[in-house]
């Protein structure tokens, strides 16, 4: 099924409700969608009478449907006769990082949790090495930390198409590194990463407490800051919490622009839900757009994964989405209804075992045994419910999200390292999930 297609059908239907039958076969019986890119919609008609007339007398109505269905703004083009040829003749934008493809500004749903992390990056990509130098962005996984990172380079290579740009990724970096050594070609490694207009680094943290991969990045740091270029750099964490990171990266690091992104709020992940199923020519009912946003809280790339199953229901068994369709899409993503655990509960149950009253784990009490039945609790209560830390810490008297995710980083720490740990974690959820009173 081409969901390309899928989504003119809809705008079809969209169109059908204002105009009448003959119209629609006039204008629109050999009007075929080419292409979407970068918000543009691609059409083809059979004459230059019928391009002008689909411009100017239903362009808006596309515009607004388009709008709709991606809750951005998308332009359109309309190809005539023989221009098809010309555009599917003509090559496709020569680049060395097609891992930008698809990543525009245009097509990153803003929110109040992300739009200073947006508004920062666009200053970059208008203005790199200029003013916000490296910028930092971070985040839990799968808020959209690499789709900025990835718009920044994509706005700069269609402004500068001879702009040398890097992607890497920081373990990739390592590995990358030690090959170089290895095999003698580290002249050439420092070149590719040193000499470039823009370096975009995903995952900083995996470099942290590899002391040779981090004396090289110090030095590639440098050579491409001093040179006026510009870097950006996303994280799971701000370079404070990066405890096995080096100090002379880390001032570095902080001493650009830090900018975080949270979970989205409801309306922003309502937005998302249909940006995502558009995308991939699915249209969505209102009630499946806010049951999806409701139940996925704290993951963009969950509510993709939701949006590609229910993708798949349609086109392989030719299902027709409904409520039970997304509630089974997502029953093995996320916890939902009667399966999550109520924070109440974790915390009671949490203090239970310590031999400790729930106001302990509430409150600001710094004894050890009280502090290490608090980070349990917090970390049992990321990993049993769909609560961002913000939610988290608002159940502790309003601690802060870096707060609760270095608690969280710490059990996690602690159950991989120490069996009796994970012995005590395993008794505490079987506790929490054998109560009837989740």
């Amino acid at each position: 099924m081409n969901s390309l297609q899928e989504i003119w059908n809809e705008i079809i239907r969209i169109l059908s409700q204002q105009l009448t039958p003959t119209a629609i076969t006039t204008w629109f019986s050999d009007c075929e969608p080419v292409d979407m890119e970068d918000c543009r919609l691609i059409l083809h008609t059979t004459s230059n009478f019928k391009r002008d007339i689909i411009l100017q007398r239903f362009g808006d109505t596309i515009k607004a449907a388009l709008s709709d269905l991606f809750s951005c703004d998308f332009d359109i083009i309309v190809l005539a006769g023989d221009e098809l040829n010309d555009y599917v003749s003509k090559s496709k934008e020569d680049t060395s990082l097609p891992e930008m493809a698809g990543y525009t500004f245009d097509r990153f749903i803003v929110g109040n949790s992300n739009k200073f992390a947006h508004a920062a990056a666009i200053a970059v990509a208008e203005k790199p090495g200029k003013n916000y130098n490296p910028l930092f962005i971070y985040g839990n996984s799968g808020l959209g930390k690499t789709h900025l990172l990835m718009a920044i380079g994509h706005t700069i290579q269609n402004r500068d198409p001879s702009a040398k740009i890097a992607y890497i990724k920081g373990d990739e970096f390592t590995i990358q590194l030690v090959k170089a050594i290895k095999e003698g070609t580290t002249d050439d490694f420092r070149t590719r990463y040193r000499k470039v207009d823009l370096l975009l680094v995903d995952d900083i943290q995996f470099i942290a407490g590899k002391q040779s991969t981090q004396e090289e990045f110090f030095h590639t740091f440098n050579a491409i800051y001093e040179a006026g270029h510009q870097i950006v750099i996303t994280s799971d964490r701000p370079p404070l919490e990066m405890s096995l990171l080096d100090d002379r990266l880390r001032t570095r690091f902080e001493g650009g622009l830090m900018a975080d992104i949270q979970p989205p709020d409801l309306e922003t992940r309502m937005a998302i839900t249909r940006n995502k199923a558009a995308l991939l020519g699915l249209i969505l009912s209102d009630d499946a757009v806010e049951y999806i946003a409701t139940n996925i809280t704290a993951n963009i790339r969950q509510i993709e994964g939701v949006i590609k199953r229910l993708t798949a229901y349609k086109e392989i068994l030719n299902d027709v989405i409904t409520i039970d369709s997304v509630k089974r899409a997502i029953e093995d993503m996320i916890r939902t209804g009667d399966n999550i655990p109520k924070p109440d509960n974790i915390i009671r149950e949490t203090a239970k075992f310590y031999s400790l009253r729930e106001e302990d784990l509430r409150g600001q009490s710094r004894s050890k045994n009280t502090a290490m039945a608090r980070q349990v609790s917090m970390f049992l209560m990321r990993q049993l419910t769909n609560l961002s830390l913000k939610d988290i810490g608002e159940e502790y008297e309003g601690r802060n999200h870096a707060t609760v995710l270095s608690s969280i980083r710490k059990v996690e720490d602690l159950v991989t390292k120490d069996p009796k740990m994970a012995g005590i974690v395993r008794d505490i959820t079987s506790n929490i999930t054998s109560n009837t009173g989740l």
